[in-house]
């Protein structure tokens, strides 16, 4: 059960949880329009689209980013007020340990963690496509494009789809080939279309064909005019938007890296570390909230603006090592578990040799 001392301490935490989100929030709204004012005004944008079309999706996009942050500010402000005010020792003298002391924190994490990763794995995507799109046409003026060039796709093991031009508005592609390799990888038989148009789910019609099928050192060749194929291949899967992983969803994100990667694609590290932050980030608020109650429980003479500093700039060292390890998986091919991980195990190390160290 919950004591009066813990639902103080849960109340302080989570309000000035909740008022510095609001601050830093309001200051980067500011920021961004400073920015973006006059791409709004020459497209003509009124208010309420500007509003409903961008900024409700850009607050809470920034709001579950900079969450860790939030939290490790927050304990760190009402921990060094407590200690400045001389009530963790009044605890401690109390009997209450130390451990007991940190109860409400973790609750209190833990409500802003899963809050944040509901949030960040079902509401948010949703959002990001929207405001991502709203970037791309008002603000980046990306023109949109038709015509895609040399589309390789393999739609199932050992079969292997090419076509030299497809056409997104027409359904159409141009100088279509269907390879099929045995369980050798020793091409079995080849398909070549001038044109393969997508008809409905798995459905392709190819027009003016050769298929040539490969028996031993003998070939056989069939021409036709039109013939249509089963493929498990969709137009959608040939054009990946902006910041794609960020648009789906936690079960789109994980059936998508599982679908892509049965079909041999690469280039999956970018999704593969959007899905482990979104597990990452939680987990970072109730690291970051269990260093900041021991480095803050201390009472010392430079008091909470002493505290602050030291947490911010651990919670600096923290980002910047997230950073670091998201840079080294999209540039370097690092496995993103561990470039993810590996910043909140050596932090984790970290917050333990703190509590040993705190005052007990």
């Amino acid at each position: 059960m919950l004591k009066k001392l813990d639902i103080y301490i849960i109340k302080k935490v989570l309000g000035a949880y909740l008022l510095s989100l609001l601050m830093i929030i309001s200051i980067a709204i500011v920021i961004d329009i400073t920015e973006k004012m006059d791409d709004f005004y020459n497209e003509n944008l009124t208010f309420s689209e500007v509003v409903m079309d961008y900024y409700i999706h850009f607050v809470p996009y920034y709001a579950n980013l900079f969450s860790p942050l939030f939290t490790f500010i927050s304990v760190i402000f009402i921990t060094s007020k407590l200690a400045f005010h001389s009530e963790i020792i009044a605890m401690l003298a109390g009997g209450i340990s130390f451990a007991r002391i940190i109860k409400p924190y973790m609750i209190s994490a833990a409500v802003i963690a899963l809050f944040t990763f509901y949030i960040g794995g079902w509401v948010i995507p949703p959002g990001n496509d929207q405001r991502l799109n709203f970037e791309s046409v008002h603000v980046d003026h990306t023109p949109p494009f038709h015509v895609l060039h040399n589309v390789q796709l393999m739609t199932a093991p050992g079969e292997i789809v090419y076509m030299e031009r497809y056409d997104l508005n027409d359904s159409i592609g141009y100088m279509f080939s269907l390879d099929r390799f045995d369980s050798a990888k020793v091409l079995k038989s080849r398909l070549t279309a001038r044109v393969a148009k997508f008809d409905s789910v798995n459905t392709w019609t190819v027009r003016k064909y050769l298929q040539r099928e490969f028996v031993g050192m003998r070939e056989i060749s069939t021409k036709g005019d039109t013939m249509q194929l089963n493929i498990d291949m969709h137009p959608s899967e040939f054009v990946i938007a902006k910041n794609h992983f960020e648009r789906l969803t936690n079960p789109q994100l994980r059936d998508f890296i599982q679908h892509q990667e049965e079909r041999g694609r690469a280039g999956l590290n970018n999704y593969k570390l959007e899905f482990h932050k979104r597990f990452a980030g939680p987990f970072g608020s109730f690291l970051l909230a269990f260093i900041g109650v021991c480095v803050a429980s201390r009472k010392v003479r430079g008091g909470t603006g002493l505290h602050m500093f030291i947490g911010l700039a651990l919670s600096v060292v923290y980002i910047l090592c997230t950073l670091l390890s998201s840079i080294l998986t999209s540039q370097a091919g690092v496995n993103p578990a561990l470039a993810i991980w590996l910043p909140s195990v050596v932090f984790a190390c970290v917050g333990a040799i703190l509590y040993v160290k705190a005052q007990k």
